[in-house]
């Protein structure tokens, strides 16, 4: 295992309702490859049984199977980064836990970078979740690409593959808040995406809730593209302009006219839509200053509990 060809890199938060039917599924996948592989499972400060079940089957298969135990809960991509950190293989794919991405298409994933390409994305050929979710990604995934000029046609899937220079690369990364995916795309070369399945959740819950979504999506859009400052640079001009001929109207009705009471609240809604965007452009300036602020303090990504990996 020292050299292998695949690394599977799988982070893990309470999930052990489903780990075992993950591990039925993930090894004799990997097995039928007839190549050399390793698993690494990131144990992201679960409140479950997840580590001691990982540690059990760390046990019966230690030649291939390595656990990483955070002593926190750090986030599922600060779980991955510790898996690529970790890695040895010369491709390396991440897989959720949870069994929504069969194990099956691994296989089908590899075959496309024996083609030449270095990145390889998923697209889930029948998504089963709700319907707000359908409609949440492809509003976020049509908007992300308008901004940062990253196509990728599902960000939502975790079953990717990468190329052991993307992953280098990736490393020497030192971005505490980053979207994985869209990072590796913007390295890579010769990029492409396929289909592959997707299933319901056998087991546990998701740890997706709205706003850890659009809190992604905003890591994504400050953290690839300048837009969204130059958008609403330009927002503040034409607003600034429209209040100027605003106020250059009413000047001149109260020249003609004499002074009125009856336009009061309609100064007021005015006033409160003019305050609401500037509040707007304050929070997302706050988040680029908030990205910058998380950077510069040099804290540790994550911390390690302990690595159950088979020495020689």
């Amino acid at each position: 295992m020292s050299n292998p060809d695949v690394s599977i890199i799988i982070p893990v938060y309470n999930e052990e309702e489903g780990l075992q039917a993950l591990f039925d599924r993930l090894y004799p996948a990997l097995d039928k490859l007839e190549t050399s592989y390793e698993i690494i499972f990131i144990n992201d400060g679960s409140r479950d049984r997840s580590a001691a079940i990982l540690s059990e089957q760390f046990r019966l298969r230690p030649e291939v199977t390595r656990v990483i135990l955070f002593n926190g809960n750090f986030g599922q991509h600060k779980a991955i980064m510790a898996g690529f950190e970790h890695s040895r293989g010369k491709k390396i794919v991440t897989l959720d836990a949870d069994l929504q991405n069969p194990p099956e298409d691994i296989g089908n994933l590899l075959a496309k970078m024996d083609e030449g390409y270095d990145y390889v994305g998923s697209i889930r050929r029948q998504r089963n979740d709700s319907a707000w979710r359908h409609l949440a990604s492809r509003a976020m995934n049509r908007l992300r690409e308008r901004i940062t000029h990253i196509k990728m046609t599902d960000q939502g899937c975790m079953l990717r593959a990468y190329s052991r220079d993307i992953i280098d690369t990736i490393n020497q990364c030192n971005e505490v808040n980053t979207f994985i995916p869209a990072l590796a795309y913007s390295f890579a070369r010769n990029p492409t995406e396929i289909i592959v399945g997707h299933e319901e959740r056998s087991a546990g819950e998701s740890k997706y809730s709205i706003y850890s979504l659009v809190r992604l999506n905003f890591d994504l859009m400050t953290g690839f593209s300048l837009v969204p400052l130059q958008m609403f640079s330009l927002v503040g001009m034409v607003v600034s302009l429209l209040s100027a001929l605003f106020f250059i109207l009413l000047v001149l009705r109260r020249i003609l006219v004499g002074p009125e009471a009856e336009g009061l609240f309609t100064l007021f809604a005015l006033v409160f839509f003019l305050i609401g965007i500037a509040l707007f452009g304050i929070g997302l300036l706050g988040e680029y200053v908030g990205r910058i602020y998380q950077e510069v303090r040099h804290r540790p990504r994550y911390l390690i509990q302990a690595i159950l990996e088979k020495t020689e």
